[in-house]
């Protein structure tokens, strides 16, 4: 059966999309640090790589509009638990209208572990963060990051994407053992995903 004229809703969303995250930037740049949702080839490339037929639970940080949340429900197996977390109200109800089957969590991120002990989680396999960390104060940063990093099993990864490639390299090294980065050119602007393990506490990054 041939495929019907898209409905009018869905063919009209990554416009609407697009203009809600622009005008979110143009009001707020410390919490939307980007002038358009990230590209399909940005957001299957957070995802790459992902051993779910090992993986228990995968957070997301900062979902936005849904990029790597559509990537997500197209690949994530039934018996891994999905949480979404975004902080402004106006893309947890775009989250919630698009993807209902989804776990959206509204609040901010620096309250991770908090959010996560609600749900009955103490452990997370991946975090995913989409979150402008390198616009945080270096506090709150440290806050988010380091939640994340205790809340990793044995294994686990946190992975961040960007839009300014290999410069935050030495960042994220401060917190991480292991560090690697992919390039995505098919963004704009470009951009990619740096895959962090092996979590350093803060007290062993103070004795450097």
């Amino acid at each position: 059966m041939a495929d019907g004229p898209p409905h009018p809703e869905s063919s009209n969303r990554p416009r609407s999309d697009l203009l809600l995250v622009l005008r979110k930037f143009l009001t707020n740049a410390r919490t939307v640090a980007t002038v358009a949702p990230s590209s399909r080839a940005l957001s299957r490339a957070i995802l790459r790589g992902i051993d779910w037929a090992n993986t228990k639970t995968v957070v997301e940080l900062g979902a936005g509009t849904g990029p790597i949340t559509a990537q997500l429900a197209k690949v994530v197996p039934p018996h891994v638990r999905v949480v979404i977390n975004e902080y402004l109200p106006e893309f947890c109800a775009a989250l919630r209208h698009k993807f209902p089957a989804m776990d959206v969590v509204e609040g901010d991120a620096r309250r991770l572990t908090e959010m996560l002990a609600g749900r009955g989680f103490t452990q997370v396999d991946y975090v995913l963060s989409g979150l402008p960390l390198t616009h945080f104060v270096p506090a709150d940063r440290d806050a988010v990051i380091d939640q994340a990093g205790r809340l990793l099993a044995p294994g686990g990864e946190f992975r961040q994407l960007t839009t300014a490639p290999w410069l935050y390299r030495g960042l994220y090294r401060r917190y991480f053992r292991e560090v690697s980065f992919r390039l995505v050119v098919w963004n704009l602007p470009p951009g990619g995903v740096y895959y962090c393990r092996g979590w350093i506490p803060p007290e062993e990054r103070a004795a450097r």
